[in-house]
C-alpha cells in the first residue's frame, strides 16, 4: 500500500531498533547548548524553497559528527502492509502514518549514520523544504496525530509492534518546533527513539535516533541546513 502522508521515520530504522537492546548512550558535546542558543542567531533562513539537489549540500557529514560515526548506503525501502491498531488518528492517515516513509514534501535529502561507539546506534537527519505554510501544515498534521494516541500497536507483515509516544519540549530554534519520544516493543525487545523537526522558514530538519545521538548533533543540523 503506498501512502502519500507519512511520518519522517523510515521503516528500515523501526525494525532494525526492534530489534536491538534499549542503548541511549552517546558522546559528550558541552557546546551543543551553547550552538542551540545561537543556532538561529547566525543564520537566515531561505526566501524560497529549496531544490532535492541544494538540500543535499546542506546534510552532516562525517566530519561535522566527528570520530566513530560511518554513513549507511541509501537504499531503497521495500515496505510491507502497516496496519494500526488502537489510535484512530494515525488509521485515518494510513497504516505507514504510524512508523514508515518520509514526508510528502516536494523537495527531501537524507542522511543516516551508524555510530559504532554505543552498541550500533544510528543517527538519521532528513531535510524538506517548502512554502512555510506547507511545511507547518503537514508536520503538525503528522505529530499531532502522533502524539494524540500515548500507546497503540502498528502490524508490520507478521511482526507486531507495540508503541508508545511521548510529546517531549524542544529547542528555541527556528520558528517552530516539534519533539516526541517513540517506545517500540517487539519480540521481547525494547527501543527509544527520538524525533525531534525544527522549521526556519522553508526549510525543515527532522533528527531522529538514538535519543543522546538527537541531541548531541541537532543544533549542528540546524546551523549546517541554514548556513549557506
Amino acid at each position: 500500500m503506498r501512502l502519500h502522508t507519512t511520518t519522517v521515520l523510515s521503516l528500515g530504522l523501526v525494525l532494525a531498533l526492534a530489534g536491538c537492546s534499549n542503548n541511549t548512550s552517546g558522546p559528550s558535546n558541552p557546546t551543543s547548548s551553547t550552538a542551540a542558543a545561537h543556532a538561529e542567531d547566525h543564520n537566515t533562513p531561505a526566501a524560497t524553497p529549496l531544490s532535492s539537489a541544494a538540500l543535499a549540500k546542506r546534510l552532516l557529514n562525517e566530519t561535522d559528527l566527528g570520530e566513530g560515526y560511518t554513513r549507511k548506503p541509501d537504499t531503497v525501502q521495500q515496505h510491507d502492509d502497516v496496519t494500526v491498531i488502537g489510535c484512530p488518528a494515525l488509521a485515518e492517515l494510513g497504516g505507514q502514518a504510524a512508523t514508515g516513509g518520509s514526508l510528502n514534501f516536494p523537495h527531501s535529502a537524507k542522511v543516516t549514520f551508524t555510530y559504532a561507539a554505543s552498541n550500533g546506534s544510528e543517527v538519521s537527519e532528513e531535510l524538506y523544504s517548502d512554502t512555510a505554510p506547507k511545511l507547518s501544515t503537514g508536520v503538525n498534521r503528522i505529530f499531532n496525530a502522533m502524539t494524540s494516541c500515548p500507546a497503540y500497536q502498528v502490524s508490520v507483515g507478521s511482526t507486531l509492534i507495540d508503541m508508545r509516544t511521548q510529546q517531549v519540549s524542544a529547542p528555541r530554534l527556528g520558528d517552530e518546533q516539534w519533539s516526541q519520544l517513540l517506545t517500540y516493543s517487539a519480540g521481547g525487545q525494547r527501543s527509544v527513539v527520538k524525533q525531534t523537526a525544527i522549521r526556519s522558514g522553508t526549510i525543515l530538519v527532522v533528527v531522529s535516533g538514538s535519543p543522546a545521538l538527537v541531541n548531541a548533533h541537532l543544533a549542528a543540523a540546524v546551523r549546517t541546513a541554514l548556513a549557506h
